[in-house]
């Protein structure tokens, strides 16, 4: 293994879960302030993954605050992401969903998926 590949390998992070478009995530973001450091929550639908799971792999998710949709892309390993939790996952007929950017709240409803620990409850 050459020194590229062995400082990526570093770099990865294991314990991701699996993200895919339609899912509904919470990204913990460390915030540098002045010498503090804070995290902050950003929660959207994902909609849209690139470049694979590799060090390059990105998620762009989307939300609508006070009626104003706002994306970010993340880049899943990097050292400022505290964490990515699932919240809802959805069922989604697309890779990329930016159709989703022309819908209003209630066009834009996605079928959830109901999963076996969400029956037990």
């Amino acid at each position: 293994m050459d020194k590229i590949q062995k400082f990526t390998k570093k770099q990865l992070k294991t314990d991701l879960p699996e993200i895919r478009p339609g899912y509904t995530v919470k990204v913990h973001q460390k915030i540098k302030e002045g010498d503090k450091q804070r995290i902050q929550v950003f929660e959207g639908l994902v909609i849209a993954q690139k470049h694979g799971l590799g060090i390059n792999g990105t998620i762009t998710v989307r939300r609508v605050t006070q009626g104003i949709g706002v994306e970010r892309i993340f880049p899943i390993h990097a050292p400022f992401i505290e964490k990515i939790e699932v919240v809802k996952k959805h069922k989604v007929r697309r890779a990329k969903l930016y159709y989703i950017r022309h819908k209003s709240a209630k066009q834009a409803r996605l079928k959830e998926i109901k999963t076996k620990s969400d029956s037990k409850k």
